[in-house]
């Protein structure tokens, strides 16, 4: 499959969970996608300085990726906030 299939079906996963992203004034974007099937994710407005955002992804943005589109063996947020403690 190419990288235009492939980041057409990773699209589609992310309309599914970008309504809710959005009511929150966030989304996520596609940063890049490497030839060994990593996908780099950015979050944008509101989730990029969220607190919750590395539970947004984990509950929410990666495994909507992973059930749409299998292929992708890993994903990474570039500007992951971390969970405070």
């Amino acid at each position: 499959m190419n990288t235009v299939e492939l980041t057409q079906r990773i699209e589609a996963s992310l309309d599914g969970i970008r309504p809710y992203l959005e009511a929150d004034g966030g989304n996520v974007k596609i940063h890049e996608l490497t030839s060994d099937n990593t996908l780099k994710l950015e979050f944008v407005g509101a989730c990029g300085s969220c607190p919750m955002s590395s539970m947004t992804f984990k509950a929410g943005v990666e495994e909507a990726i992973k059930k749409a589109v299998p292929e992708i063996l890993k994903i990474e947020v570039i500007n992951l906030t971390p969970i405070s403690r």
